[in-house]
């Protein structure tokens, strides 16, 4: 699919309907715009199955909750709306995106209690987030922004103000020849990449940072219990950032990312491992079970 998202072939689901993808358009005043009411899922699709695609659709409707309002529409219509984008421009294999946000209406000030709560999901056919790091690992930056102290955001909302200092982060990164960043949290602890969780490797044991002031994670969540299945150690802990130089391996997990190795984190290297490279090949053929 070509041109810019805004110009193209194809269907996009709205406010309970599906419109042709160039007439998918929201109002220069929609409150969203202006004051960050909005939070959405990012979703894969493989063989013509979401993957986990209800666990995303409760997330989503959670996410609103926590920045104060409520998705007109129920787990189940969002699930059926998302396989009727997927039909309607048939793709079996595509990144889904569902969105929520309040709209234009009677309030355009910080309050918008009046103004409609809308919704749309499209999709796209989209290949590895991170190209060839896949296979070499990835270069990550350490960004100079840090993840919020919960008191300050509603850090478990995937709410698309909080991805502000991401998009920061990581145009930084890329202006250093890196695919992403490193981000600590408002403590000084290492907490994720722009918009992955993060694991380690020492001594064939799994560390990876709590998750107690960023997005837990659904493929985090995934990659957890498949390496406890694997009768494999997971410390779920607060890390130092001068204990990256003692670790081993390192990936990110996302469902953008999914299971991507790290090469290189600021001056610390890592080896693309053996229980990397599992992890990585595990999780490619759970997705398309």
């Amino acid at each position: 699919m070509a041109g810019g998202y805004d110009d193209r072939d194809g269907k996009i689901w709205l406010d309970g309907q599906l419109v042709e993808w160039r007439d998918a358009r929201v109002h220069i005043l929609t409150h969203a715009l202006h004051y960050a009411s909005s939070v959405f899922e990012g979703e894969r699709a493989y063989n013509g199955k979401i993957f986990k695609g209800v666990e995303h659709s409760h997330r989503l409707r959670k996410s609103a909750e926590l920045l104060d309002f409520e998705i007109p529409y129920a787990v189940e219509e969002i699930e059926a709306a998302k396989y009727a984008v997927l039909e309607a421009n048939g793709w079996s294999d595509a990144y889904v995106r569902a969105l929520a946000w309040r709209g234009a209406g009677p309030d355009m000030g910080v309050a918008s209690l009046r103004n409609p709560v809308r919704m749309a999901i499209a999709a796209w056919e989209w290949g590895s987030y991170y190209g060839d790091a896949k296979m070499k690992g990835a270069k990550l930056d350490i960004a100079k922004w840090k993840r919020p102290s919960p008191e300050t955001a509603p850090s478990q909302a995937k709410a698309a103000g909080l991805y502000m200092i991401c998009t920061m982060s990581k145009h930084a990164a890329e202006a250093k020849g890196c695919s992403d960043a490193m981000m600590f949290d408002y403590r000084g602890y290492v907490a994720e990449a722009t918009g992955a969780n993060m694991f380690f490797v020492k001594d064939g044991e799994v560390h990876t940072p709590l998750a107690d002031c960023f997005l837990n994670g659904i493929t985090r969540q995934t990659v957890i219990a498949m390496l406890k299945e694997k009768g494999i150690t997971v410390h779920e802990r607060h890390i130092m950032p001068e204990e990256l130089e003692g670790f081993e391996q390192c990936w990110l997990t996302g469902t953008a990312a999914e299971v991507t190795p790290v090469g290189q984190i600021g001056d610390y290297n890592f080896e693309v491992g053996a229980l990397t490279r599992d992890v990585a090949e595990s999780y490619e053929k759970l997705v398309r079970a």
